[in-house]
């Protein structure tokens, strides 16, 4: 309907514009008062029908509006250039837009929600616990209980501070001061801050001396980052070593942070850097939020991250910051 309705317009213009053209033409050439009112009427009539193809192109416009308003709009079908072709593409574009923007706000709507969900099932995890410590307390046992319920408020006290991390980074508000920092004392700072939880795990930490090489980072945060990705190859590797190795081309400057465990789960390499995701071998501890954090971090540094398993065997962590 909506298409043989545009084409009745386009005829109507056609139409109107032969009219006026055709009656000014034999009003101005003929000199005989019966032609020449014969033109005039022509005339008429070609203003007659351009009125009528104003009143047609604006009800289809209103009709588009009006369709537009209940979310069925289609596209609008261009009539040729006329003085409504501006008008007609404005409101397309407009309606467009509008479109787009509604379907982000429930896209971001939706993600809110989850992640809601998300942060909820994390909180909950460790309360559920430090309350049935409480609960099983006797004089025999306070001392483990007591270490128990440490444990899951140290676990909810780094919940609320990568949170706290999360809504800076969405809300633009973190400062990053990029400034030209050694990519070995970086590694080595990131592994000397876990040394406690190495020790726990008896995992041995390999950073080799390369050379001289440098990036352009947020040295605080970029460890951070760095640290994340450490911890997350000491929960898969206890009693192995993490390697580290670095280098540096013309484009960017890359690290690779690599253990000698297992390995990603197939199913969860597309998964791992997603908001709250927990692997099928995630660690009783974890929140799924570390490398999340780590890849924000690095991202918004003019770098890339990524995953993968190693054909020897282990995961393995490949960063990179490039140059331009």
């Amino acid at each position: 309907m909506k298409g043989v309705e545009n084409s009745k317009i386009a005829r109507v213009s056609y139409a109107s514009e032969w009219l006026i053209v055709i009656g000014v033409i034999v009003m101005l050439v003929s000199g005989h008062y019966a032609v020449r009112l014969a033109g005039a009427v022509l005339l008429a009539a070609g203003l007659l029908y351009g009125q009528k193809r104003v009143r047609q192109r604006l009800r289809a416009l209103t009709a588009y509006l009006e369709q537009a308003h209940v979310g069925k709009a289609q596209i609008l079908s261009a009539l040729g250039e006329d003085e409504f072709s501006k008008l007609e593409d404005e409101i397309y574009k407009t309606v467009t837009s509008l479109y787009q923007t509604r379907e982000e706000a429930v896209r971001v709507k939706n993600e809110m929600a989850q992640n809601l969900s998300n942060i909820a099932h994390q909180i909950r995890t460790p309360i559920t616990a430090a309350s049935l410590c409480v609960q099983t307390m006797d004089g025999k046992s306070v001392k483990e209980e007591q270490e128990q319920i440490q444990r899951q408020l140290m676990r909810l006290t780094h919940l609320e501070e990568a949170l706290l991390l999360l809504a800076r980074l969405d809300a633009g508000s973190l400062v990053l001061k990029r400034e030209e920092t050694d990519v070995y004392t970086l590694l080595m700072l990131a592994a000397d801050n876990l040394q406690e939880i190495f020790a726990q795990r008896k995992v041995s930490v390999d950073i080799p001396e390369l050379g001289e090489m440098s990036v352009k980072v947020d040295l605080e945060w970029t460890m951070e980052a760095v640290m994340n990705l450490m911890k997350n190859c000491a929960e898969h590797n206890a009693g192995g070593c993490i390697h580290c190795s670095y280098g540096q081309n013309p484009l960017y400057t890359e690290m690779q942070i690599r253990d000698e465990g297992a390995g990603f789960d197939r199913e969860d390499l597309p998964h791992l850097f997603e908001r709250f995701y927990r692997g099928k071998n995630a660690g009783k501890e974890g929140t799924g939020i570390g490398l999340a954090l780590a890849q924000e971090l690095i991202v918004r540094q003019n770098g890339a991250i990524r995953a993968k398993n190693l054909p020897e065997g282990g995961a393995c962590f490949e960063i990179r910051f490039y140059s331009h």
